[in-house]
């Protein structure tokens, strides 16, 4: 626990004040955040760091990343990410021929995925952030909210196990008490600082994410059952890797960024 508290306070006293800055800082982390997730899932899959495909999948990440309103020179990419993607899974394609299909088509869908997942989700958070703190912080609160209460209400009532084959420790009462607990803090941040017009669509929204941030976290725990992991990765000692950290955000983001523009 000691491990977890000095990991937490030493992570928040640099992420936070980047966030709070924004501009290329924060764009530069995210970059950082993103390219460690797809190494992460890489590895589970043991496909090597140093290889064609791992170099693949960073530089298309680093495609999917580029913020919607980034330089001109930039631009010419990020107007062509989907024909970059299929560009790059012709390559991936190409090299299961050249090593006589050491590196598979299983793999290469694989790579395609994983960097899609994460680029999906760590890109929002860049749109996220343009679009004001507020949103970050709301999002941030929600998931915090989430796995609060299903943590504590789940210790305290929890009977009915959500998912016994994926995450066996997490209970359908936690997972409902989790998503009561943010609808609770998103009227709170609502009376504190506003984001939305209407109360009842905020309400809606915080609901929304709270379910598919569990099942941000629930798709992490099937990928490390799957793989026989513990963790994601060991660079945040006491809380493992970085998708360990971000799952639920990765499926959050999105979203949020999606019922924010209806």
């Amino acid at each position: 626990m000691k491990q977890r508290i000095i990991t937490a306070v030493i992570a928040a006293a640099v992420f936070l004040p980047i966030v709070f800055y924004g501009g290329l800082p924060f764009t530069l982390l995210v970059y950082l955040l993103g390219t460690v997730g797809v190494l992460e899932l890489l590895r589970m899959k043991k496909i090597e760091l140093f290889s064609v495909p791992s170099f693949l999948s960073i530089l298309l990440l680093w495609v999917f990343l580029i913020p919607r309103r980034a330089d001109s020179v930039l631009t010419i990419f990020s107007n062509y990410k989907v024909e970059i993607a299929l560009f790059a899974v012709l390559l991936l394609l190409t090299y299961t021929v050249l090593i006589k299909n050491k590196f598979t088509f299983d793999d290469a869908a694989f790579v395609m995925l994983a960097t899609i997942y994460v680029g999906m989700g760590f890109y929002y958070f860049i749109e996220i952030r343009e679009n004001g703190l507020a949103y970050v912080f709301f999002a941030l609160f929600i998931i915090w909210a989430t796995d609060s209460g299903a943590y504590f209400i789940g210790r305290a009532m929890g009977k009915n196990k959500l998912w016994p084959e994926i995450s066996p420790n997490k209970t359908v009462e936690g997972s409902v008490g989790g998503v009561v607990c943010a609808i609770v803090v998103a009227a709170i941040f609502q009376v504190i600082a506003p984001v939305e017009d209407s109360i009842v669509k905020l309400l809606i929204i915080a609901v929304v994410l709270s379910v598919f941030g569990q099942v941000g976290d629930l798709v992490e725990s099937a990928f490390k059952r799957h793989y026989g992991v513990k963790d994601s990765g060991n660079i945040l000692p006491g809380h493992g890797g970085i998708l360990d950290r971000f799952d639920s955000l990765l499926f959050v983001w999105p979203i949020l960024h999606f019922l924010t523009m209806l």
